[in-house]
């Protein structure tokens, strides 16, 4: 039975300038709980008309007090955005599963604790960045001065939805940029009670701003549009953001993508497989398998391939899919009908294409509401199957034997993807060997998401244009002025 916890409507205005106001139209649409299909309560609907007034308070902000305070003081208050983020971070983590469908203790170990973290990262590492200087003889001393890019639009996804924003708004402020953001439609409420967090710092009025609505012809489009916006920080899917590129073209915005992945996890036959199957189950199904760095092209090598198989289902069902807010469910829900059917809609591909399903593929038995999906292994596919090809962001991986290195390198990179791979192995060789060949921005070997914030971060071929990170995020969010002094 599900005893998904009733809560209060809780309604999302936009904030601009520092206030929170409904859309001039009174427009507004329903926020779902993918858990229990039922109405959390209602979204302001923004459009052209509130991304103007946010762009133009933001920019009026750039001139404000907040270009007059020191990096001291600006890392001052990113550290407190931080710390208020732990002080309220149960009512966040129970707002982000209700909105996402994660399980309340993901939200309350990972995405709450890491967006606090990313604002605490950034209010230290602003503080130790450098800049370039240079003696040319006895003629002329040359060195470098950083100033903010200007207004940032910030436009986030619907997975991750705090930690996200906060990966991209903290090193924009810490650069002195104001910002306005649009949050994913289907996951509003964490976006809107940190703008109340941001408040409460001491950030000045204007210089963060969100906008509610949806993409093309709403607040999303505006933004990606706005001839004052200087720059586009996008997380989402690859077709949405060669539509944010040809929009931005006209005024010539600088942009950051972070886009989608299928993303290889190779393992060959002397990896430690007790290690890589605890790594693999979190790598495919956390988050409902909805990461973009979710390793959901399994590879393994040919002699260990039936043990592999028989060990990874067995661990597979023993993950319990159910009520996000009850202790000890593994997998929740996926986040919208919208997406419930696409990803449905692969495992009728797979069934299609001969597909063998060795786990999972259907709604688990006693949850007739919400978007629930068991966590699904899919083997026998050819290569040119589109759920091999595509990103299906959700509990399904497919497993592939192998017998040669170099033909999983080749099958590893046949893809439009360049994100992330995960390489098991115990020989040190062969682990830079092919670490070396796999086109991916990033590469893990015998681990899975362990991150350092100082690393470059971000995707290659259709995954994304770009890094973040430590210089990375800042070379982003600041021009960079050369002077030179003649002696």
């Amino acid at each position: 039975m599900q005893t998904v916890t009733k809560v209060k409507a809780i309604n999302c205005l936009h904030f601009i300038n520092g206030q929170f106001v409904e859309s001039q139209n009174k427009k507004t649409f329903e926020n779902i709980n993918p858990a229990t299909e039922e109405v959390l309560g209602t979204v302001a609907e923004g459009g052209k008309e509130e991304v103007d007034y946010a762009v133009a308070a933001a920019k009026r902000a750039l001139d404000g007090p907040w270009k007059k305070m020191t990096l001291a003081e600006r890392s001052k208050i990113l550290r407190r955005i931080g710390d208020l983020i732990l002080e309220r971070q149960e009512e966040l983590a129970l707002l982000e599963s209700l909105d996402t469908g994660k399980p309340v203790s993901l939200a309350n170990k990972i995405d709450i604790p890491r967006a606090a973290y990313n604002f605490h990262f950034f209010a230290d590492y602003i503080t130790s960045v450098g800049t370039e200087a240079y003696q040319q003889d006895n003629q002329a001393i040359h060195y470098s001065y950083r100033r903010p890019v200007g207004v940032v639009g910030i436009i986030k996804p619907w997975n991750l939805p705090l930690l996200l924003l906060t990966w991209k708004l903290a090193p924009a402020l810490g650069m002195g940029n104001t910002a306005v953001i649009k949050p994913a439609e289907w996951t509003p409420m964490t976006a809107t009670v940190l703008m109340e967090i941001c408040k409460e710092a001491g950030v000045p009025d204007g210089v963060v701003n969100l906008v509610h609505g949806f993409g093309p012809n709403s607040a999303g489009g505006a933004i990606t549009e706005h001839p004052d916006v200087d720059a586009i920080s996008f997380i989402g899917e690859p077709s949405t953001g060669t539509a944010i590129m040809k929009a931005a073209a006209n005024s010539l915005k600088k942009l950051s993508y972070e886009l989608g992945g299928k993303n290889p996890n190779i393992i060959f036959a002397d990896s430690n497989l007790d290690e890589v199957i605890d790594t693999t189950i979190r790598s495919s199904f956390v988050n409902q398998g909805e990461v973009c760095l979710c390793g959901s092209r399994i590879y393994v090598e040919r002699t260990i391939y039936e043990e592999f198989i028989q060990r990874f289902a067995e661990r597979v069902r023993e993950l319990k899919v159910g009520d996000p807010l009850t202790d000890g469910t593994d997998v929740g829900a996926l986040v919208s009908k919208e997406h419930y059917d696409r990803v449905n809609s692969y495992i009728d591909i797979a069934k299609n294409d001969g597909a063998t399903i060795v786990t999972g593929g259907k709604r688990p038995e006693g949850l007739s509401k919400g978007y629930f999906l068991e966590p699904t292994i899919l083997i026998g596919l050819d290569r040119n199957s589109r759920c091999i090809r595509e990103e299906i962001f959700g509990p399904v991986v497919t497993v592939t034997p192998f017998d040669m290195e170099e033909e999983v390198i080749m099958q590893a990179n046949d893809t439009h993807y360049g994100l992330s791979a995960t390489i098991w192995t115990n020989d040190l060789k062969r682990a830079h060997r092919v670490a070396h060949q796999i086109e991916a921005g990033i590469t893990w070997v015998n681990t899975w998401f362990l991150r350092d914030l100082r690393t470059p971060f971000g995707g290659m071929k259709h995954s994304g244009i770009g890094r973040t990170g430590g210089m990375h995020s800042i070379d982003f969010y600041s021009e960079l002025s050369n002077i030179t002094i003649k002696l």
